[in-house]
């Protein structure tokens, strides 16, 4: 049998090869109901574009590179889901690297990408200057950066308002009578956990000027977390409440009031910060600020594409962005009256 070819999909679907070719390949001027049909017509051929051909007429790789500090937990997996979903709406693939939480490999990973993708994702939270960043990005090649501290010049960013979700937590926290709360820091050279921190003790110092801050160190894991719990229950006077800056440390911490028989909340309540699925499944489940992780993701590759059609009009509209996190109560932080 002969092979398919995109003139036998036009044909099918009753349009012109050009509208094929933009349906395909996820191009915004083409309706709904002709882009539905040129699919419909696509999969009941069994038409493959080919990808080389494909590659060497419109000079794009189809792909999207992705550059993060690290793949593991929760939270990265869930930018990634937020990123390949939108990826896969416009049938392109993504090309994935970590520099290990090591910003000095950074630019080998980011140097990698050049030739290889169509535009770049790159997450960045490092409290450092912008230089090395910015010298390592291809001025020509389309990118967004996500969570970075420094506004790199011609090139849109998203962030989550990191700041504005610890001081509601806060908040939350002394609203339900806690009045001794710790927070478990993340790591000091972590952009998100610096304003994390920040709006922790400027919150607490607005709410409580007479209460003393207590920071333990983190690492934005469960070890971590778990080591902050082990500090905690051997202090002589121990919290109203932990709040810890992610929820995988929170999640470290309550295994150890489990274990050291602290009862969540009513000894001791517990609140974490970006709702991983997880936050959800334990017990008690774990009141936190909600990040809705993939939807950054998303966002992100949308304004990508975006650039890479050169719609500067949604590049304008969408750069820049704050990411408003959403206090989620759960079980772990019950106000003080309802623990006695």
């Amino acid at each position: 049998m002969s092979s398919v070819t995109i003139k036998d999909v036009a044909r099918v679907a009753q349009v012109s090869v050009a509208t094929v070719s933009r349906a395909l390949n996820g191009h915004g001027n083409v309706a709904e109901e002709v882009r539905r049909r040129v699919l419909a017509a696509a999969n009941e051929l069994r038409y493959t574009p080919h990808a080389a051909a494909r590659s060497l007429s419109s000079r794009r790789t189809q792909t999207l590179g992705v550059v993060l500090p690290d793949l593991h937990g929760e939270f990265f997996s869930e930018l990634v889901r937020g990123i390949d979903q939108v990826a896969r709406e416009h049938r392109l693939h993504l090309l994935v690297s970590s520099y290990h939480g090591h910003p000095e490999e950074q630019g080998a990973a980011l140097r990698a990408m050049r030739g290889r993708v169509d535009g770049l994702l790159v997450m960045s939270p490092f409290v450092a200057t912008p230089g090395p960043l910015a010298e390592e990005l291809a001025p020509t090649l389309p990118t967004v950066l996500i969570n970075t501290q420094h506004a790199t010049a011609g090139v849109a960013s998203l962030h989550v308002d990191n700041y504005g979700g610890a001081v509601a937590m806060v908040e939350h926290l002394v609203a339900s009578g806690h009045r001794r709360i710790a927070f478990i820091a993340g790591p000091s050279d972590n952009f998100d956990a610096h304003e994390r921190l920040r709006g922790y003790r400027d919150a607490l110092q607005r709410l409580l000027p007479d209460a003393e801050e207590w920071v333990l160190p983190g690492d934005f894991d469960e070890a971590s977390g778990h080591q902050a719990g082990l500090e905690i229950l051997s202090s002589k006077h121990r919290p109203d409440a932990v709040f810890a800056a992610n929820d995988m440390m929170a999640l470290g911490c309550l295994f150890v009031f489990a274990q050291g028989g602290v009862n969540v909340p009513a000894d001791i309540a517990l609140a974490g910060f970006d709702d991983i699925p997880l936050a959800r499944y334990v017990h008690p489940t774990l009141t936190t600020m909600r990040v809705n992780i993939a939807e950054l993701g998303a966002r992100a590759a949308r304004l990508l594409l975006a650039q890479i059609a050169g719609d500067t009009a949604e590049v304008e509209a969408q750069g820049r962005e704050a990411l408003r996190p959403e206090l989620i109560e759960r079980a772990s932080s019950a106000p003080e009256p309802e623990r006695r």
